[in-house]
């Protein structure tokens, strides 16, 4: 790669925050909205003027797919203080080949301004929704201004508004919003507001695939017995977002068991062109999960927000961003034969992870963007959370045109698809001569110097060349404890550990594979790369190879489209044979739903404290996160997954050393069974059909046996079940006034944790397995739940009693109060005393004291948890400082009110000689003086002081702060 820069003024753009502008309660009274009377919409999801594309059967709700939650014709949501709309003049006729008019845009074209000629197509984006939606109320003249001039205004991080036209959640997420909104029209009605103010104001879309787990593999039976446990568990929640769907307007949910809600998006939902009765504009949205950026890759710019903003997007508000800089990522040549779009994905992630990207969009282009499928392009735009950008985006191009196609859109649609993006200078035709646009810092990479690779042991970003596996996990079991360490004696890091499999004797090392897992958006989207696993099972299966019974193996693709092909090819046989069956549609594994391990094998770990491997074709591998038993998780392509499952181990050279013994004693190394690209292209061109698109999603909203047969409650308000453990209502609103509490303060405040660096969001808030002896576990048992019931905390999501319990309770969490001690515990300062996070949090709330939290850097890492915010809130802490944040969690903070604080720069707890054991007071202005980024001071009661930056990055997060968080802002907006 080569690195070249612009200037350093214009690489000064820092991590930007997403939230909410204001708005009057008046732009939210006379917005037209779907009516709900079915638990799903029957929209149209790609009507345009000559043909309906796609249809939702079975419902009653009717709107063209093109709504955009704004008014029927495209105005703006109604407001005393809105004005016509002064770009007016550039609405334009889009002509029909073959005469009439698909409809009328904003042209981009008319504006006549060479500066937005070499804009970033990203930006582009921006521009076009702040053109169409300016009112000079919500939107103004100089917010168009500011993104026109974005070379100018982009490094002093000026802020601007965006209105996404839809938003996206999946279950884990979408309950906890659809419990806030339940609870929100609560509030106003005590408040004496109206409850049905409380409405989406935008398509939403809820995908729930974040439920099902690993239960049972290996068996033809899988997918039913995982599905009828899922139901079985989820069972509540299940009934309380069926109920959502009835009781909020705008809102479809697609069933269990149907795929993982960005493969879902990129297959069926994703309208790239919205036609609002005949106003035509790009699509684009939020979604409350991190890895939403899949669908850059289809020139539909979306991205991750908490699910505190997405509430407050959904309900009407602007979101508030920094315009954010964009690093241009050229892309030459072609990948070499057996390379993958995941060692591509891997490659980039370590390049933009050096680079430094958090807080941008990057902008792929280049020649080599004709030589990436569809699939490759989403693979690398899914994993931009992983490479700290706010978008990767992949401007639309022949290629996506042809993905269209190919996943049975209507042909009509495409037609307009690319009329309106050729004709406002969207479109982007790779066989002409490009005129390069303008970016903030410039990356270029080779694609035919990409080689194959893996992840981990810890963090996606610590790419390890395949070749140079077998050392790397060497040194591994040498370091010290860290994210590329496990401290193990070398007299102890050949050790065979025996053990019994069924009757069979068995063994295990350091380094063996327990879990080997092809699951995940952001490899089971992609057909080249699992038609390519079923080829290395089918030839590794010829030669007499099997995997081992004790590697709990799975296969979780992404949509049913995926089961079509695998079976067609003919190569599903293969992947079942050697324990790859179909478990079920959704995320498992790689959000931690990966199931117990067989008792025999749990044992051999833990006794013997081994350090067992997890290879999954996902994109997180934070530990503790796959599973609480593998310590070390790598990220591979599905067909390395299967090359892991036949090796048994991490620590080979699959150069010269052998993945198994076949036929007749013959060693079977990797390339014998590794498929060439010709091998899976004719795979894929002969296997992966549009008939087969078509059919699944038309299927799809008829939901399933189960849940067709699930009763749910009735009413625009929730009947709160005071017993239930999965769905309570939430305490945020129940003492809240119509006046805002202004800027609290923070006074001699304990320190409830000390962090180092990369604490994510799965130690502050898991996602995963309730331990037994756990606090949430004490409640659980306390209120009649089982232990075999207690599921995961990521499906308990709508319950604060549980959520709270759970926040910190990671059982890999590393809290320097410990002084080396693993878990979730931490000292309780007064009284020195060792207890669970939760218990210590509850001690000093009934003491009446504060608690902040100390933390290094990128904290708040990982998946977008709102839960990660609202955990600390309701254990009564009230700042973090940290060396820097997550986007998405600092901002989620905010919206909890809670004060993000940054040390500065080349400061950190340690250098300021901190241990966590004084007392803080940070000392806050008065509310007419607090500005955005501004220092603010820290001092201690032992006469320590320090200055930090404030990290509320607008004026209006300051709003929300002052409000006590975004959603009481909002809900006194509607008042």
């Amino acid at each position: 790669t080569r690195e070249h820069y612009k200037s350093p003024s214009a690489l000064a753009t820092t991590a930007a925050g997403f939230s909410a502008s204001p708005v009057k309660a008046s732009g939210l009274a006379t917005c037209c909205c779907r009516t709900s009377t079915n638990l799903f919409t029957s929209t149209t999801r790609f009507a345009s003027s000559s043909s309906s594309g796609f249809q939702q059967p079975g419902g009653v709700r009717v709107l063209a797919s093109a709504a955009s939650g704004l008014l029927q014709g495209g105005s703006r949501m109604a407001s005393s203080h809105a004005t016509e709309n002064p770009y007016g003049s550039l609405l334009t006729d889009l002509p029909k080949p073959g005469g009439g008019t698909y409809g009328k845009y904003y042209s981009l074209t008319k504006l006549n301004d060479p500066r937005v000629d070499i804009l970033p197509y990203s930006i582009r984006y921006l521009l076009e929704s702040a053109i169409r939606n300016c009112d000079n109320f919500q939107v103004l003249k100089a917010d168009v201004e500011k993104i026109v001039d974005w070379e100018i205004t982009a490094p002093k991080q000026v802020e601007i508004p965006f209105k996404p036209a839809r938003v996206i959640l999946q279950d884990f997420t979408g309950v906890p919003a659809v419990v806030d909104l339940a609870a929100m029209r609560d509030a106003i009605t005590r408040l004496g507001g109206d409850p049905d103010k409380i409405n989406p104001l935008v398509p939403v879309d809820l995908v729930i695939d974040h439920s099902v787990q690993v239960d049972v593999s290996r068996t033809p039976n899988a997918l039913q017995a995982n599905m009828e446990m899922e139901f079985g568990r989820n069972k509540e929640r299940f009934a309380f977002l069926k109920w959502g769907a009835t009781a909020f307007k705008n809102m479809l949910v697609v069933p269990p068991g149907s795929g993982i809600v960005h493969q879902v998006n990129l297959e069926y939902l994703a309208r790239v062109v919205f036609n609002s009765d005949g106003l035509l504009y790009p699509d684009s949205l939020v979604g409350t999960d991190s890895h939403t950026t899949m669908i850059d890759g289809l020139g539909v710019a979306g991205w991750g927000v908490g699910g505190i903003e997405a509430e407050a997007a959904m309900l009407g508000q602007p979101m508030s961003m920094v315009l954010p800089g964009v690093v241009g990522f050229k892309l030459n040549g072609k990948l070499r034969t057996g390379v993958t779009a995941t060692d591509l994905v891997l490659t980039v992630t370590q390049i933009l992870r050096k680079h430094g990207v958090v807080g941008k969009f990057v902008e792929f282009y280049g020649k080599g963007m004709s030589e990436l499928s569809l699939a490759d392009r989403a693979t690398i735009a899914n994993m931009s959370p992983e490479y700290g950008a706010t978008m990767g985006f992949f401007p639309v191009d022949k290629v996506t045109l042809q993905y269209l196609r190919l996943t049975g859109r209507d042909e009509e649609k495409v037609k307009e698809i690319e009329a309106y993006l050729r004709a406002n200078n969207l479109f982007i035709d790779h066989e002409k001569p490009q005129k390069e646009n303008i970016y903030t810092s410039y990356l270029e990479l080779d694609l035919g110097s990409v080689e194959p690779c893996i992840s981990g042991p810890k963090r996606p970003h610590d790419r390890v060349k395949l070749k140079d596996m077998k050392v790397d996990w060497q040194a591994c079991l040498d370091n010290k404890v860290g994210f590329k360490g496990f401290a193990v004696p070398k007299d102890e890091q050949d050790k065979v550990v025996k053990f019994t499999f069924n009757g069979q004797p068995a063994e295990m090392r350091h380094g063996s594979v327990v879990i080997a897992a092809i699951t995940s958006c952001t490899n089971t989207s992609n057909p080249s790369v699992m038609l390519g696993a079923g080829l290395v099972a089918k030839k590794a299966t010829e030669l007499g190879l099997e995997v081992k019974p004790w590697i709990k193996t799975s296969l979780a693709p992404g949509s049913g489209v995926v089961t079509l092909y695998l079976e067609k090819s003919g190569l599903a046989k293969y992947l079942d044979q050697q324990g790859f069956s179909l478990v079920g549609y959704g995320c498992t594994t790689c959000i931690g739903n990966s199931g117990e391990l067989h008792e025999a094998v749990a044992e051999a770990i833990a006794e013997n404290d081994v350090i067992a491997a997890a290879v999954l074709s996902g994109n997180r591998n934070f530990e503790g996160r796959v599973h609480p038993l593998t310590r070390a998780n790598y990220l591979a392509s599905p067909p390395l997954v299967v090359a892991y499952a036949f090796a048994g181990t991490v620590n080979i050279d699959f150069e010269t050393e052998p993945i198994g013994v076949g036929k007749g004693g013959k060693a079977v190394f990797l390339r014998d069974v590794w498929p060439s690209n010709e091998e899976v292209s004719e795979a894929v061109g002969r296997s992966v059909l549009p008939e087969m698109f078509r059919s699944t999603y038309a299927k799809i909203t008829k939901g399933n046996e189960m849940w067709n047969h699930l009763a749910c409650p009735q009413g625009s308000q929730y009947a709160w079940d005071p017993n239930s453990t999965y769905v309570h209502e939430p305490p945020f609103f129940k003492t809240m006034t119509k006046d805002p509490p202004g800027v609290p303060s923070v006074k001699d405040a304990y320190c409830l944790l000390n962090f180092g660096d990369s604490i994510t969001t799965d130690h502050i808030s898991p996602a995963g397995n309730i331990n037994k002896d756990s606090p949430a576990a004490k409640y659980l048992v306390e209120h009649g739940v089982d232990r075999k019931d207690f599921n995961s905390y990521g499906s308990r999501r709508g319950n604060d009693e549980v959520m709270a319990r759970g926040t910190f309770a990671n059982i890999r969490i590393v809290n320097k109060f410990l002084k080396g001690e693993v878990g979730p515990r931490t000292l309780h300062i007064p009284s020195q005393e060792k207890m669970f996070i939760y218990d210590a949090a509850q001690k000093y709330k009934e003491e009446g004291v504060d608690t902040i939290i100390l933390a290094g850097a990128e904290y708040g890492s990982g998946s977008s948890r709102d839960w990660a915010a609202k955990g600390p809130y309701l254990q009564g802490v009230k700042a973090v400082i940290a060396k820097s944040f997550e986007r998405i969690h600092r901002s989620n903070l905010v919206g909890m009110g809670l004060i993000p604080l940054c040390f500065k720069a080349g400061e950190d707890a340690e250098s300021l000689g901190l241990t966590g054991l004084e007392r803080y007071t940070i000392h806050m202005p008065d509310v007419e003086n607090i500005k955005p980024g501004m220092d603010v001071a820290v001092t201690t009661n032992d006469g320590k002081k320090f200055t930090c930056v404030l990290r509320f990055d607008t004026q209006v997060e300051l709003t929300y702060f002052q409000n006590g968080g975004i959603l009481h802002y909002v809900l006194r907006q509607l008042l």
